[in-house]
């Protein structure tokens, strides 16, 4: 078997015994979400799904390192990603055990996103989609706030996704696939091994956390989701287009909600029910359908990503967010005049 058929099956296997174990834990140890509030899951659920899936990641990818060992930028930027969803993790842990405050949470984000660019791992190049040129971004400071920006941005993004059974797991399996395919069209044989670890250990947690779920990932298994997919993008420059197209609607969701907030004088990390899955799922829809839906739609715009023009992703992703943002607009305008027709009647 190759070494990618070992690492993906690796990570799947353990996921799928590790799981299990982490759902009695996350009972015995009381890390577990109560019904109320933004979720509205029918009893008291384990929470420690990230415990499982960080393992399950960090032995296949061990693993990975041994049958093809990287070398010189590679092995640096690769110890950046595994050491920083270690801290991705372990503060994802804290939060799930004692609430910490969005301050608290925003601080462990930022060190994980600064121990990615302490291993060289940030974004320094991007392709002009208009004539297909690399263009530098220049000076590093710039480069290093923009690094910044998605890595915080790609944590939280998956985070507010982490609302239905099997949302941001599913998702998150489908842009790993497409990250190490591109990968290995890109020739970088050994860092394609690490979006394929990720991949299986997303497969193995997935038939617990798909709807109807008997564990969730919680904050430490979001967080570590999030910081592997925005610093496995960043490996290679042409993934970020990747990674733009599979998450597009829920980053334009997460946009739109932190838009909206601080419009309306709340703070941007304030969970509620105004993400686009928690509205269609108020509007009856069933969880599977949703969750389906936003699989369909990410692996169409990804696979747009591998095999589309460097034009034809521009003009994917402009037309995308010029219908999301019209969309949420209308969404939004739509909530408002509801609340207003509610009030008139009880009054």
């Amino acid at each position: 078997m190759s070494p990618y058929g070992i690492v993906f099956l690796t990570g799947l296997a353990l996921a799928l015994v590790l799981t299990p174990a982490a759902r009695w834990l996350s009972v015995r140890w009381g890390m577990v979400a109560v019904p109320g509030g933004r979720r509205k899951h029918a009893q008291v659920m384990p929470k420690l799904g990230g415990l499982p899936l960080a393992l399950a990641f960090v032995a296949a990818a061990g693993l990975a390192w041994r049958l093809m060992p990287p070398v010189g930028q590679d092995a640096q930027r690769l110890q950046g990603v595994l050491l920083g969803g270690l801290v991705m993790f372990g503060g994802g842990l804290l939060d799930d055990r004692l609430d910490l405050s969005p301050r608290v949470n925003f601080f462990i984000q930022f060190l994980g996103a600064a121990v990615a660019m302490a291993h060289i791992v940030f974004i320094e190049v991007f392709t002009n989609p208009l004539n297909g040129r690399e263009v530098w971004i220049e000076p590093r400071v710039v480069a290093l706030a923009v690094t910044l920006v998605w890595v915080l941005g790609m944590v939280n993004t998956v985070n507010f996704l982490d609302g239905l059974d099997g949302l941001a797991a599913g998702v998150g399996t489908i842009a790993a696939l497409l990250f190490a395919w591109h990968s290995y069209n890109l020739e970088q044989t050994t860092v394609a091994l690490f979006p394929l670890a990720l991949a299986g250990a997303l497969l193995g947690f997935l038939p617990f956390n798909f709807a109807p779920a008997r564990i969730f990932l919680g904050s430490a298994g979001a967080y570590f989701l999030g910081y592997q997919l925005a610093t496995l993008s960043i490996l290679a420059p042409a993934k970020i287009a990747t990674a733009l197209l599979v998450m597009a609607v829920p980053i334009l969701d997460v946009g739109w909600q932190v838009f909206n907030r601080l419009w309306q004088g709340r703070s941007p990390f304030q969970g509620d029910r105004g993400h686009l899955h928690y509205r269609l799922a108020d509007a009856g829809i069933s969880t599977r359908l949703i969750v389906l839906s936003y699989y369909a739609v990410s692996l169409v715009f990804g696979l747009v990503a591998i095999f589309g023009t460097a034009k034809m992703k521009l003009v994917m992703l402009a037309l995308l967010t010029l219908a999301g943002l019209g969309f949420f607009f209308w969404l939004s305008r739509a909530g408002r005049t509801g609340e207003r027709a509610i009030a008139l009647d009880e009054e």
